[in-house]
């Protein structure tokens, strides 16, 4: 048959879903009893919600060329500062969560300072602020853990039902829907866009890349601030929860990164990327019974994505194309090379600290 009428299944772009539907079939004819079940719907989608708003924390810096390794320590901090100010402060759930969340901005912005004006790379200073936050959980907790918070308020804040879900997957929706609107359809995503993918073309036109490497670092310690508060609400205060999600974070994000949009780092193909991975994860465990598969499998996960970007973009570069390299006027920024993932750790923190 002729290459030019084979079906376009649009492997490109969904490879992702198909392997969700491969996953679902198989788990649900292996184990049916356990996996095609309400109670593991509800589970995956409720548990996997705060790796999702961990995995929207990480992907925000990802778009500006930056790393952001300490989005689970600066979610544990928040998570265990929520629940001290509530049972050792007496703070009510709203003002605690506020705090909380601004704390986890604060921690972004030093992250962006340390990044952008000492001109640290990213990888690094995010590497040294997450044992800096780890520190601060001992100081805080003197190493014990906080008891839980109790009240009906702060127990419904993640858990009510909504259509058949705890809100708390309502939360990330929202988040992701706001998350994506800003890149998508904004000039923020487009300055942000430009800066990680040719961050010299993006200053050339205008763009203050080195503001935006900043902003991005203090946006996704907000969004992780509010994911270790939703954490603390859903399941209850842990000292070690950050670094477990951090993984798999960066996984989904690379994942994303080749679907729906290939070769650009996007909010929906991320969210699909987390439950697929929590799909896999949850089956094998499921007809196995072996914990470590989660560990193993987000692992071979993270590889095996970072290497098919990295392959994306390689037949990105060597395809013929008619565009030429460059940028247009500002504000509306076009850098022919912003659609390609960095995949590079010693560079992509340093080209766009300007």
């Amino acid at each position: 048959m002729n290459r030019r009428h084979l079906p376009n299944l649009g492997l490109d772009r969904f490879s992702a879903i198909y392997l969700w539907v491969i996953f679902i079939v198989v788990f649900g004819v292996w184990s049916p009893g356990e996996f095609l079940t309400r109670a593991t719907f509800q589970s995956v989608a409720s548990s996997q919600s705060i790796a999702g708003v961990l995995a929207i924390a990480v992907l925000v810096p990802l778009v500006c060329g930056q790393f952001d390794l300490s989005v689970g320590a600066t979610a544990n901090l928040t998570g265990i500062v929520v629940i001290l100010l509530q049972t050792s402060q007496h703070w009510g759930v709203i003002p605690s969560v506020v705090l909380s969340v601004i704390i986890g901005v604060a921690v972004g912005a030093v992250n962006g300072f340390v990044v952008v004006k000492l001109r640290v790379n990213s990888f690094i200073a995010t590497l040294g602020m997450s044992s800096v936050l780890s520190a601060a959980d001992i100081i805080v907790t003197n190493s014990n853990e906080p008891p839980p918070v109790s009240t009906a308020a702060w127990v419904d804040f993640t858990q009510t039902e909504v259509l058949g879900v705890q809100i708390v997957v309502v939360y990330l929706l929202a988040l992701g829907l706001l998350v994506w609107w800003l890149l998508a359809h904004t000039p923020v995503g487009r300055y942000m866009y430009a800066t990680g993918g040719n961050a010299e073309a993006a200053r050339l036109s205008g763009v203050r890349v080195g503001r935006w490497s900043w902003i991005s670092l203090t946006v996704a310690g907000g969004i992780a601030g509010l994911g270790g508060v939703l954490f603390s609400s859903l399941t209850g205060p842990s000292l070690t929860f950050g670094a477990t999600l951090l993984l798999p974070a960066f996984a989904a994000a690379f994942l994303g990164s080749t679907q729906l949009q290939p070769g650009r780092f996007n909010v929906w193909g991320t969210l699909i990327a987390i439950y697929v991975l929590a799909t896999g994860v949850e089956g094998l465990e499921l007809v196995s019974g072996q914990q470590w598969l989660s560990d193993m499998f987000n692992g071979v996960a993270l590889i095996a994505a970072v290497a098919l970007a990295v392959w994306r973009q390689r037949r990105t570069e060597h395809r013929p194309s008619s565009v030429p390299h460059g940028t247009s006027s500002h504000p509306d920024i076009q850098v022919h090379d912003s659609t390609q993932v960095s995949t590079e750790v010693p560079e992509v923190a340093t080209r766009s600290q300007a």
